[in-house]
């Protein structure tokens, strides 16, 4: 048999030792097939969870990934302030919130601070994509509305795609110039579409893998682990990283409405899983074996409809949407409803028979299969497949717009321009004025205040996350 043949310096062919073949396949297979950047925020745990996961797949198919938080690239050190203005505002004035998300959904107004902030945020997060970038996703809102103006401007030359973590998709969502939206499921995928994205693919949610379903060994030693009745049913109840919205009350009424014991877990409201245990609840802080605990109960019991939703659907768990928090919590709750796999439960006489179903009944098994068949919806691989093939393919470039024609360019990037200002200006400003320390918070802002990081070129390049 001839040996492989490799161009000479003069045009000829010459033999190749076949040691030498198999060096030259196995560079091959182990170069890089490309670079793909995720950008996040970290306002509660879903976004980040979303990107890690993702991030972690794109990895594992040999992709060099970058990962930013946006909020670290807000100008003026502002991230901070954005963070602690959205806690805040959740946990002091929740009906705030609730207008805010309600207005923007009908292109309520915002101001040109926030348009200001978010403008000032673009030239930063250009500069932090590593050089040979392929591709940027994003997992938030805000991050798609600055990746996408710049996808507008012609500064940034690569596709661009949106994960859409939630199930319901506000307007803010949809930013104009992002090439792809990628939906878990064909509810949301219809919601963006009606937002105005033209190109929505339904590839599935994302998930760690250790969140699967779980065997009756494994659910007795999960519940002996966590010091959990051995027998008696379990409704796990999550309420995100921060711990808010009416958990206490709910613990208590799963308490006594005798369905099952409730478990709670607190994130890191340290103070709340205090004030449950007092009350008699077994309740956590922060947890690392989630998957364990969700193998340990019978049925989850949501308020946000985030990613621990998702979660629990790839553990087996029923869900069930119940008091949930204002704004996104409850447009959640109603699509993961339409969709058919979580049951939302609206009135508090309701909660006794849909726990008992879905725990013993018939009405359980439907859900976890529904839940489970979101995994195996997607025959390609899933939403880290989709980048792939996007990122390898490449998309025909914008015709670049200039910034001050793109008022006039319709009403659905007037739409997702004053959603961005309305959220980000009032998850600061809400939170200032409807908390006690108030004038300590806009002291603290003040002084982490650098007026050099608005000046273009000032500024560290931050280093991000490589995986």
């Amino acid at each position: 048999m001839p040996q492989p043949a490799l161009f000479g310096s003069a045009g000829r062919t010459a033999p190749v030792p076949a040691p030498a073949v198999a060096a030259a396949r196995s560079r091959a297979a182990t170069t890089p097939p490309g670079r793909v950047t995720l950008v996040s925020a970290s306002l509660g745990a879903g976004h980040d969870g979303a990107a890690a996961e993702l991030a972690r797949r794109l990895a594992a198919d040999g992709f060099v990934v970058d990962r930013y938080d946006l909020l670290d690239l807000l100008p003026a050190r502002l991230g901070r302030a954005v963070k602690d203005g959205y806690h805040r505002m959740l946990v002091r004035a929740p009906w705030a919130y609730q207008r805010i998300y309600s207005s923007t959904e009908r292109a309520g107004g915002g101001g040109p601070m926030a348009r200001a902030l978010l403008h000032a945020a673009e030239d930063r997060v250009l500069r932090a994509l590593p050089p040979g970038t392929g591709a940027v996703v994003s997992t938030y809102p805000g991050a798609s509305r600055v990746l996408g103006n710049l996808r507008l401007d012609g500064r940034l030359t690569v596709p661009v795609l949106t994960y859409l973590t939630d199930f319901s998709v506000h307007p803010l969502w949809v930013a104009e110039g992002v090439d792809v939206h990628l939906a878990a499921h064909a509810v949301p995928a219809a919601q963006a579409r009606a937002a105005g994205a033209a190109d929505v693919r339904v590839c599935g949610p994302v998930a760690d893998p250790r969140f699967r379903p779980g065997g009756p060994g494994e659910r007795s030693r999960a519940r002996a682990r966590f010091g959990l009745p051995a027998h008696a049913p379990l409704a796990l109840l999550v309420a995100g990283s921060w711990g808010v919205g009416p958990v206490r009350q709910v613990a208590l009424e799963l308490r006594d409405c005798g369905a099952a014991v409730p478990v709670v877990v607190c994130g890191r409201n340290e103070a709340l899983a205090g004030q449950l245990r007092a009350d008699g609840i077994h309740a956590y802080g922060w947890v690392d074996d989630m998957p364990g605990l969700m193998h340990a109960a019978d049925v989850l019991v949501q308020n946000a409809g985030g990613l621990t939703s998702l979660e629990a659907f790839a553990a087996g768990l029923p869900v069930a949407s119940y008091r949930c928090i204002p704004g996104h919590g409850l447009t959640n709750a109603a699509a993961l409803d339409a969709a058919g796999v979580a049951v939302w439960v609206r009135d508090p006489a309701e909660l006794k028979p849909v726990l008992t179903d879905l725990i013993d009944g018939p009405l359980g098994p439907r859900r976890r299969a529904a839940g489970l068949a979101l995994f195996a919806a997607d025959p390609d691989g899933g939403p880290a497949a989709e980048i792939a093939r996007v990122h390898h393919s490449g998309l025909p470039s914008w015709t670049p717009v200039p910034a001050g024609r793109r008022t006039r360019r319709g009403s659905r990037l007037a739409v997702t321009t004053a959603t961005a200002c309305a959220v980000w200006a009032s998850a600061v400003g809400t939170g200032v004025v409807t908390t006690p320390d108030g004038p300590g918070l806009m002291h603290s802002i003040g002084h982490g205040l650098d007026l050099d990081d608005l000046a273009p070129g000032h500024g560290p390049r931050p280093e991000g996350h490589h995986s």
